[in-house]
């Protein structure tokens, strides 16, 4: 593929981004002892962007053929020039740069392609409906239980007029086992949950899923027994899947350069402290930390090859998130954050795997140095807005007295400003894991990300019983 989309870009007199992409994807549910759901799809076509008289133009075919693809950079042609029309073919947008960066030419297969395509889909089934059925039988207390299992493959080859020619193959899968338990008239319900870039034995051993069914039917039964924490502003330690969550979703999504020109929060702040000096905050597409974050990207969907972007440093907010338009507007390079959802969406600026740096703190120091407050546990998702302000749900706390956890508690909402919770920040643990790959990012088209970091203990305004 990619010598043919190299033979069509070939002549080309104006700036042509030819990208294929193909996704396999299975999904397998299993409930009540049998398989509720076992599906599989696949897609496949070429994403054309042209930028041309200072507009760009974009067409998408599923065609895969050298006619179906020239026929797709014409289209991608008259469209900008009906936009450069409709503009009164005068004026309109400043003048579009295209920083360059290090562009990809390589061919890349990640980690657990191979495995994926040759395992049986009998044997993934079996073992969903394995899971599913040892979880409703750990207990009488187990009302209704569910596993399910997802996978995708995907093939991307990514072609520019000025000289990315690269490819890769990754497998992405994600695995969720849920539990609904009951004591008396109450019910607890939790989720246990991880992605990985790699294959089924990576993604088993993900450490969030160590005795997994164990710990989902534990704690769903637990928390039907739980009591609701008291609400109010808290000290609080967050657990490593929250810490992502906020650092994505509340902080994240502020320093993307779209975002950042549209007036986000972090609008003028470069340089500025946000956060204590103990924090450090990135995003990678190539992560080094642990070795299996969802979110692993040799190059994105412009060809930038990606790297780490250092967000915050010792506190001081140091970079936004950028492709190659927006690096060319602010006078930096790209970062390697162009993303497409699928060959017939146009790339836009997204995350890849966004965490915390880990610390010197230990998670057994931190709760000793708590006279009162909660460790906050199991990320429920939430929402955030431009200004930094969320409010996010939890899964369940353990209440912390005198440097102990003396009660499991049902979750509490957190709610606040990133910033200004960052800034609470006074511990750091050295405890570090990728804790949020089983999720999808929505910005107009889905992403698939990863998020993660320590433990941080800071202040944070916590909802539950009053009084």
């Amino acid at each position: 593929m990619k010598q043919l989309l190299l033979e069509v870009i070939r002549n080309q007199s104006d700036y042509v981004e030819l990208r294929y992409h193909k996704r396999i994807r299975n999904e397998i549910t299993a409930e009540k002892g049998r398989v509720e759901q076992a599906d599989q799809s696949v897609v496949a076509g070429v994403g054309v962007r042209v930028l041309s008289g200072n507009y760009w133009g974009f067409s998408a075919t599923s065609r895969l053929d050298r006619k179906g693809i020239e026929g797709a950079v014409e289209q991608a042609r008259r469209n900008a020039k009906l936009l450069a029309a409709s503009a009164g073919g005068v004026g309109g947008v400043a003048h579009r740069g295209m920083a360059r960066g290090k562009l990809a030419v390589k061919d890349v297969e990640g980690p657990g392609v191979r495995e994926l395509l040759d395992m049986p889909l009998a044997d993934k089934l079996a073992q969903v409906v394995r899971w599913e059925q040892e979880l409703a039988k750990s207990s009488t207390a187990i009302r209704n239980a569910r596993c399910r299992y997802h996978e995708m493959i995907e093939e991307k080859c990514i072609v520019t007029a000025d000289g990315a020619a690269a490819s890769y193959r990754i497998a992405q899968p994600e695995v969720f086992l849920e539990a609904m338990a009951e004591h008396g008239k109450e019910r607890g319900a939790t989720m246990t949950g991880a992605g990985v870039s790699g294959g089924w034995e990576c993604l088993f051993r993900h450490p969030t899923l160590g005795n997994m069914v164990d710990e989902t039917a534990r704690l769903a039964k637990d928390l039907a027994k739980a009591e609701f924490p008291e609400g109010g502003r808290k000290k609080v330690i967050l657990s490593p899947g929250l810490v992502g969550l906020l650092c994505h979703e509340a902080i994240g999504h502020t320093v993307e350069a779209d975002f950042v020109k549209s007036g986000s929060i972090a609008q003028g702040k470069i340089g500025q402290l946000v956060a204590s000096p103990l924090v450090s905050m990135a995003d990678s597409g190539c992560e080094m930390l642990a070795g299996y974050a969802t979110g692993n990207l040799p190059f994105d969907d412009e060809g930038v090859e990606t790297e780490t972007t250092m967000i915050i440093k010792d506190g001081i907010l140091t970079s936004y998130l950028h492709n190659r338009e927006t690096a060319a507007e602010f006078g930096v390079a790209p970062t390697g954050n162009a993303r497409a959802w699928l060959y017939s969406d146009e790339p836009i600026i997204r995350m890849r795997n966004t965490y915390l740096l880990p610390g010197t703190s230990t998670l057994d120091a931190m709760i000793a140095g708590m006279d009162d407050g909660y460790l906050v546990g199991g990320s429920g998702g939430g929402q955030a807005d431009a200004n930094g302000e969320f409010m996010f749900a939890t899964g369940h706390v353990w209440q912390i007295r005198n440097g102990k956890k003396v009660k499991l508690l049902r979750g509490v909402t957190l709610s606040g400003i990133a910033f200004d919770v960052l800034r609470s920040v006074d511990a750091v643990s050295q405890e570090f894991r990728w804790d949020l790959g089983h999720g999808y990012c929505g910005k107009g088209q889905p992403a698939k990300v990863d998020a993660g970091g320590p433990f941080i203990r800071c202040e944070i305004n916590c909802g539950g019983k009053v009084g």
